[in-house]
């Protein structure tokens, strides 16, 4: 069984930037998204993912928290941009950020479109106690809010919260 155990922060400044060790463009849209979820039809979202020439399907539970069941495949591009075309109902898009502090990987999410001006950095951990270093440009903990979670983006996009809400 695949485990995912993820923290999730928005960002307190834009002090990361000169540490990204690389950057990729990713889109990723859901054959089974938000609505099921929250209708209790899903027990778990599927998405597709494409960067680059790579594209992968995924499965995650539809748990909130840190700990979530996931499992990752790669399928063929081709595949996933005709399925990102015809079955999905949007795709959220994003640059990832690769940004290494202390030995430990840090996945810095700047949004586009419908959710630019969105930034969230995402640390995958070994286990859900782990440490695991705080620079200074780590702000509000949101892993347990559901309005962050990337299947959520495209239903309810940031360009549409309230100013507050951040």
């Amino acid at each position: 069984m695949g485990i995912e155990i993820e923290r999730k922060f928005l960002l307190a400044d834009d002090s990361w930037r000169p540490h990204v060790s690389r950057s990729e463009v990713i889109a990723q849209g859901y054959l089974v998204g938000a609505t099921a979820i929250r209708d209790g039809s899903a027990r778990s979202s599927v998405r597709l993912r494409r960067s680059g020439d790579e594209a992968w399907l995924n499965i995650k539970s539809a748990t909130l928290g840190i700990e979530r069941q996931e499992y990752d495949y790669p399928i063929p591009l081709d595949d996933a941009l005709r399925m990102l075309a015809d079955l999905c109902d949007g795709a959220v898009e994003k640059t990832r950020h690769h940004v290494v502090v202390d030995g430990v990987l840090f996945e810095v999410d700047e949004f586009a479109g419908a959710n630019a001006g969105l930034i969230v950095a995402e640390v995958e951990l070994p286990h859900v106690d782990a440490d695991f270093p705080r620079p200074s440009w780590l702000g509000r903990e949101v892993s347990d809010d559901p309005r962050y979670y990337n299947v959520n983006l495209i239903d309810h996009p940031f360009s549409q919260w309230e100013s507050t809400a951040c």
